[in-house]
Protein backbone atom coordinates (compact mmCIF):
# COMPACT_ATOMS: atom_id res chain seq x y z
CA UNK A 1 0.00 0.00 0.00
CA UNK A 2 1.13 3.51 -0.72
CA UNK A 3 0.48 7.22 -0.71
CA UNK A 4 1.11 9.51 -2.63
CA UNK A 5 4.28 10.45 -1.71
CA UNK A 6 5.35 6.77 -2.60
CA UNK A 7 5.78 5.65 0.84
CA UNK A 8 5.19 1.99 1.51
CA UNK A 9 2.41 1.43 3.80
CA UNK A 10 2.32 -2.35 3.68
CA UNK A 11 3.86 -3.61 6.50
CA UNK A 12 1.93 -0.64 8.72
CA UNK A 13 -0.71 -1.92 11.28
CA UNK A 14 -4.23 -1.28 10.35
CA UNK A 15 -4.50 1.22 12.99
CA UNK A 16 -1.67 3.47 11.40
CA UNK A 17 -3.35 3.34 8.01
CA UNK A 18 -7.05 4.04 9.66
CA UNK A 19 -5.15 7.07 12.02
CA UNK A 20 -3.54 8.34 8.74
CA UNK A 21 -7.43 8.96 7.52
CA UNK A 22 -9.24 10.54 10.34
CA UNK A 23 -6.15 12.57 11.26
CA UNK A 24 -6.33 14.58 8.12
CA UNK A 25 -10.02 15.32 8.68
CA UNK A 26 -9.52 16.34 12.16
CA UNK A 27 -7.01 18.75 10.63
CA UNK A 28 -9.04 19.76 7.89
CA UNK A 29 -12.11 20.35 10.24
CA UNK A 30 -10.24 22.71 12.63
CA UNK A 31 -8.80 24.78 9.94
CA UNK A 32 -12.61 24.60 8.72
CA UNK A 33 -13.70 25.97 11.91
CA UNK A 34 -10.86 29.05 11.82
CA UNK A 35 -12.34 30.36 8.83
CA UNK A 36 -15.94 30.30 9.96
CA UNK A 37 -14.45 32.03 13.02
CA UNK A 38 -12.62 34.48 11.27
CA UNK A 39 -15.66 35.53 9.00
CA UNK A 40 -17.47 35.84 12.24
CA UNK A 41 -15.50 38.17 13.26
CA UNK A 42 -14.49 40.36 10.28
CA UNK A 43 -18.18 40.61 9.60
CA UNK A 44 -19.11 42.44 12.87
CA UNK A 45 -19.29 45.67 13.07
CA UNK A 46 -15.30 46.89 13.01
CA UNK A 47 -14.23 43.80 14.35
CA UNK A 48 -15.98 44.19 17.96
CA UNK A 49 -15.13 41.72 19.89
CA UNK A 50 -17.87 39.16 21.44
CA UNK A 51 -19.75 40.50 24.71
CA UNK A 52 -18.75 37.51 27.08
CA UNK A 53 -14.40 38.25 25.82
CA UNK A 54 -15.23 41.70 26.96
CA UNK A 55 -16.57 40.88 30.16
CA UNK A 56 -13.39 38.06 30.32
CA UNK A 57 -11.18 41.08 30.00
CA UNK A 58 -12.09 43.01 32.75
CA UNK A 59 -12.52 40.72 35.41
CA UNK A 60 -8.68 39.44 34.01
CA UNK A 61 -7.72 43.57 34.57
CA UNK A 62 -9.17 43.66 37.81
CA UNK A 63 -7.11 40.46 38.89
CA UNK A 64 -4.07 41.28 37.33
CA UNK A 65 -1.27 41.05 40.13
CA UNK A 66 2.68 40.77 40.25
CA UNK A 67 2.10 37.08 40.93
CA UNK A 68 0.79 36.54 38.00
CA UNK A 69 1.99 38.83 35.88
CA UNK A 70 5.19 37.45 36.31
CA UNK A 71 4.68 33.92 34.59
CA UNK A 72 2.05 35.00 32.04
CA UNK A 73 5.48 37.59 30.73
CA UNK A 74 7.62 34.43 30.92
CA UNK A 75 5.06 32.54 28.54
CA UNK A 76 5.02 35.17 26.32
CA UNK A 77 9.06 35.24 25.84
CA UNK A 78 8.55 31.60 25.15
CA UNK A 79 5.86 31.59 22.98
CA UNK A 80 6.81 35.03 20.92
CA UNK A 81 9.85 36.64 19.63
CA UNK A 82 13.18 35.39 20.18
CA UNK A 83 11.81 32.18 22.21
CA UNK A 84 9.25 31.40 19.46
CA UNK A 85 11.92 32.13 16.59
CA UNK A 86 15.27 30.46 17.82
CA UNK A 87 15.09 29.42 21.46
CA UNK A 88 12.69 26.50 21.30
CA UNK A 89 13.12 25.33 18.20
CA UNK A 90 16.70 25.50 18.29
CA UNK A 91 16.12 23.05 21.64
CA UNK A 92 13.61 20.86 19.83
CA UNK A 93 15.35 20.23 16.64
CA UNK A 94 18.38 19.79 18.69
CA UNK A 95 17.20 17.53 21.06
CA UNK A 96 15.74 15.42 18.22
CA UNK A 97 18.56 15.33 16.03
CA UNK A 98 20.91 13.98 19.13
CA UNK A 99 18.49 11.18 20.15
CA UNK A 100 18.48 10.32 16.16
CA UNK A 101 15.09 11.63 14.90
CA UNK A 102 15.79 13.08 11.98
CA UNK A 103 12.41 12.93 10.40
CA UNK A 104 10.89 13.83 13.79
CA UNK A 105 13.13 16.97 13.29
CA UNK A 106 11.99 17.55 9.78
CA UNK A 107 8.46 17.41 10.43
CA UNK A 108 8.25 19.74 13.13
CA UNK A 109 10.34 22.48 11.10
CA UNK A 110 8.19 22.06 8.00
CA UNK A 111 5.07 22.28 10.94
CA UNK A 112 6.50 25.42 12.77
CA UNK A 113 6.88 27.06 9.30
CA UNK A 114 3.76 26.13 8.02
CA UNK A 115 1.61 27.51 11.07
CA UNK A 116 3.69 30.77 10.96
CA UNK A 117 2.71 31.36 7.49
CA UNK A 118 -1.15 30.43 8.10
CA UNK A 119 -1.19 32.67 11.20
CA UNK A 120 0.44 35.63 9.28
CA UNK A 121 -1.96 35.11 6.75
CA UNK A 122 -4.99 35.14 8.44
CA UNK A 123 -3.74 38.09 10.80
CA UNK A 124 -3.67 40.25 7.50
CA UNK A 125 -6.94 39.11 5.72
CA UNK A 126 -8.54 39.42 9.14
CA UNK A 127 -7.06 42.86 10.77
CA UNK A 128 -8.45 42.56 13.98
CA UNK A 129 -7.35 45.61 16.51
CA UNK A 130 -5.84 44.76 19.66
CA UNK A 131 -7.46 45.00 23.08
CA UNK A 132 -6.71 47.77 24.99
CA UNK A 133 -5.68 47.27 28.32
CA UNK A 134 -2.33 45.83 26.90
CA UNK A 135 0.74 45.43 29.12
CA UNK A 136 2.69 43.96 26.01
CA UNK A 137 3.86 45.40 23.15
CA UNK A 138 2.63 43.07 20.35
CA UNK A 139 3.02 42.89 16.41
CA UNK A 140 0.11 43.26 14.05
CA UNK A 141 -3.45 41.86 14.03
CA UNK A 142 -5.23 40.46 17.02
CA UNK A 143 -6.66 37.38 14.82
CA UNK A 144 -5.58 34.20 15.00
CA UNK A 145 -2.86 34.29 18.40
CA UNK A 146 0.26 33.57 17.07
CA UNK A 147 1.48 32.24 20.63
CA UNK A 148 -1.27 30.18 20.86
CA UNK A 149 -1.08 28.59 17.66
CA UNK A 150 2.98 27.67 18.31
CA UNK A 151 1.97 26.35 21.74
CA UNK A 152 -0.66 23.81 20.29
CA UNK A 153 1.79 23.67 17.59
CA UNK A 154 4.72 22.36 19.47
CA UNK A 155 1.80 20.32 21.75
CA UNK A 156 0.77 18.26 18.49
CA UNK A 157 3.87 17.51 17.13
CA UNK A 158 5.33 16.27 20.31
CA UNK A 159 2.58 14.61 21.07
CA UNK A 160 2.57 12.51 17.56
CA UNK A 161 6.60 11.98 17.70
CA UNK A 162 6.52 10.36 21.29
CA UNK A 163 2.76 9.34 21.20
CA UNK A 164 3.05 8.67 24.96
CA UNK A 165 -0.22 9.67 26.93
CA UNK A 166 2.35 11.56 29.85
CA UNK A 167 3.32 14.22 26.67
CA UNK A 168 -0.14 15.10 25.12
CA UNK A 169 -0.88 15.52 28.61
CA UNK A 170 1.67 18.00 29.35
CA UNK A 171 1.56 19.64 25.73
CA UNK A 172 -1.99 20.21 26.69
CA UNK A 173 -1.82 22.15 29.95
CA UNK A 174 1.36 24.16 28.37
CA UNK A 175 -1.36 25.80 25.53
CA UNK A 176 -3.97 26.26 27.95
CA UNK A 177 -1.78 27.93 30.00
CA UNK A 178 -0.41 30.23 27.22
CA UNK A 179 -4.22 30.85 26.16
CA UNK A 180 -5.13 32.25 29.40
CA UNK A 181 -1.71 34.47 29.30
CA UNK A 182 -2.26 35.91 26.54
CA UNK A 183 -5.78 36.97 27.60
CA UNK A 184 -4.40 38.37 31.27
CA UNK A 185 -1.99 40.40 29.43
CA UNK A 186 -4.53 41.80 27.33
CA UNK A 187 -2.61 40.35 23.92
CA UNK A 188 -5.74 38.96 22.68
CA UNK A 189 -9.18 38.12 22.37
CA UNK A 190 -10.49 34.61 24.09
CA UNK A 191 -11.46 34.10 19.81
CA UNK A 192 -8.06 34.73 19.29
CA UNK A 193 -6.88 32.35 21.55
CA UNK A 194 -9.46 29.52 20.57
CA UNK A 195 -8.59 30.48 16.54
CA UNK A 196 -4.60 29.97 17.38
CA UNK A 197 -5.08 26.74 19.08
CA UNK A 198 -7.12 25.22 16.03
CA UNK A 199 -4.41 26.65 13.45
CA UNK A 200 -1.59 25.11 14.92
CA UNK A 201 -3.15 21.99 15.52
CA UNK A 202 -4.59 21.86 12.56
CA UNK A 203 -1.48 22.42 10.77
CA UNK A 204 0.62 19.70 13.00
CA UNK A 205 -1.91 17.17 11.68
CA UNK A 206 -2.12 18.36 8.14
CA UNK A 207 1.90 18.95 7.89
CA UNK A 208 2.24 15.35 10.06
CA UNK A 209 -0.20 13.17 7.27
CA UNK A 210 2.94 12.65 4.82
CA UNK A 211 5.49 11.65 7.43
CA UNK A 212 3.13 9.46 9.45
CA UNK A 213 4.53 6.15 8.10
CA UNK A 214 8.14 7.67 8.44
CA UNK A 215 7.63 8.50 12.26
CA UNK A 216 5.96 5.45 13.00
CA UNK A 217 9.14 3.81 11.61
CA UNK A 218 11.86 6.03 13.11
CA UNK A 219 9.72 5.68 17.19
CA UNK A 220 10.44 1.89 16.52
CA UNK A 221 13.91 2.33 16.06
CA UNK A 222 16.17 2.44 19.24
CA UNK A 223 17.15 6.04 19.92
CA UNK A 224 20.37 6.55 22.56
CA UNK A 225 22.07 9.82 22.25
CA UNK A 226 24.50 9.88 19.26
CA UNK A 227 27.27 9.54 21.08
CA UNK A 228 26.42 6.37 22.42
CA UNK A 229 27.31 3.53 19.66
CA UNK A 230 24.09 1.35 18.66
CA UNK A 231 24.95 -2.30 19.23
CA UNK A 232 24.97 -4.38 16.03
CA UNK A 233 22.63 -7.20 15.31
CA UNK A 234 23.25 -10.70 13.84
CA UNK A 235 27.11 -10.85 15.27
CA UNK A 236 28.93 -10.53 12.41
CA UNK A 237 32.32 -10.01 12.02
CA UNK A 238 32.99 -6.47 13.57
CA UNK A 239 35.98 -5.64 11.32
CA UNK A 240 38.92 -6.51 14.12
CA UNK A 241 39.93 -9.79 14.79
CA UNK A 242 42.03 -10.91 18.27
CA UNK A 243 44.96 -13.35 18.97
Amino acid sequence: MTDGTGVDYGDAPSPVRIARLWWVVSAACALLLVVLLAAVIVYREANKPFGFEVEWMGELVEARAPVWTVPALAFNWIGGGTGSLVVVPAVIIAGLLLWRRPWAALYYVCAAVASVTVVVVIKNVVGRPRPTDILVTPDFGSFPSGHSANAALIATTLGIIFARTWVWAAGSVYTVLMMLSRTYLGAHWISDTIGGMLVGFGVAVMVWAPFAFRLYRERRLPHPPIWVAIPRSGGGDSGTSTV
